[in-house]
């Protein structure tokens, strides 16, 4: 197949990623009917990948996958993963965590929304006493990168205290699956979940909650609060058949085929050392023109920065955004309620380089508007 000769756009949103032309031109091919052996056997290669990522054990957990962006992994989850009766602990800290609230309010689901500052990871004791005076909790529900601020919560250390307590341990990986190296047993995570489009930085359209078998099967006597996303009804039927329960979405499985292959050639140390190179120059940029965090630096998790807008007048995010776009490179506005912020994310397919030429762009547009550089801040 020959090289796409679609232009290259420099994605610095929080997903989807920029995808190399390989993974493009994997999305052309003969048709096929999903329902053909040829392409069963590729999902099942797919599914094993996805657990072969964070390290799984295939004995013991498996990936279930689903048509929708990331949001669907959080819904499924969620709705088929607690008993009658029981109740889900929410540590929430960002708008990511936030929706996972929202979904257990759509259900009418029982859960605790345990709230912490934006800006600060989650206090460990106040996890722990929580879970110690309510023995209805059976479900602990987190967000690994929490992608409105880029913060990293502590993971490993939740899940521990998740299982002292007998809870089930679930995680939104979303927007670090496939680049902070994750591992399943030893991070104590039971279900994580992602999407095609960010880490492995293939196109919109399929994701999969990778977990714990036995959890899952445990589930089929659950509930059932959905049809189409109902985690153990897929599992169930892809483990019978070797296909989803629903028409997947073709030409996406193929394009996740060739981003997996071109997972394993980079390997994980060397993806993660180059999307280290990429936030490295995102911070050299905007530590230049005077910019400041939203959160500090040691708590951020290497994929995202969220950039609080200047006190300058001639300040014009849309415009800022515009020249920009027109030039070749996407930036995203930020997601937290009172503070005006942007996000520049080391996602997807690009390196040190596609930064510095950003930084000049966006250099341009500050002086287009004639933004003061260094930017000021009144307070």
């Amino acid at each position: 197949m020959k090289k796409t000769d679609v232009e290259r756009k420099i994605l610095l949103n929080p997903g989807p990623a920029t995808t190399t032309d390989s993974v493009k031109m994997a999305q052309i091919v003969p048709d096929i009917c999903p329902r053909e052996k040829e392409f069963a056997d590729m999902m099942k290669d797919i599914q094993k990948d996805l657990v072969r990522i964070v390290h799984g054990n295939p004995e013991k957990y498996t990936s279930v996958l689903f048509c929708g962006s990331g949001t669907i992994n959080m819904d499924i989850c969620l709705n088929s993963l607690l008993p009658e009766g029981k109740k889900v602990l929410i540590i929430n800290n960002g708008a990511y965590s936030q929706r996972a609230a929202e979904i257990c309010d759509y259900y009418d689901l029982d859960y605790i929304n345990l709230e912490f500052a934006y800006n600060q990871q989650p206090d460990l004791e106040v996890i722990s006493n929580v879970l110690a005076k309510d023995s209805d909790i059976v479900l602990v529900y987190t967000t690994h990168n929490e992608t409105g601020t880029g913060l990293l919560n502590p993971i490993r250390k939740i899940g521990e205290i998740a299982h002292e307590h007998h809870a089930i341990f679930i995680v939104d990986t979303t927007s670090s699956y496939a680049m902070i190296p994750i591992d399943i047993e030893k991070d104590n995570i039971d279900f994580c979940m992602a999407s095609a489009q960010k880490g492995l930085m293939a196109m919109t359209g399929l994701s999969f909650v990778i977990g714990n078998k036995k959890i899952i099967e445990e589930s089929a006597n659950y509930p059932k609060r959905s049809y189409y996303c109902n985690l153990y009804l897929q599992y169930d039927f892809f483990r019978k058949t070797g296909e989803m329960h629903f028409t997947p979405p073709v030409q996406t499985v193929y394009s996740v085929r060739q981003a997996l292959k071109e997972y394993w050639e980079e390997g994980e140390v060397g993806k993660w050392e180059r999307h280290t190179r990429v936030f490295r120059a995102i911070q050299d940029g905007i530590d230049r023109l005077g910019f400041q965090y939203l959160i500090n630096k040691e708590l951020q998790s290497g994929l995202v920065a969220a950039v609080r807008y200047p006190d300058d007048n001639n300040w014009d995010f849309a415009k800022v955004h515009d020249y920009c776009y027109l030039h070749g490179f996407t930036i995203y506005p930020g997601k937290i309620s009172g503070r005006d912020s942007f996000r520049l994310c080391a996602l997807g397919a690009i390196d040190e380089g596609d930064i510095e030429r950003f930084f000049e762009v966006f250099t341009e547009a500050l002086q287009m508007l004639n933004v003061q550089t260094p930017v000021k801040y009144n307070k």
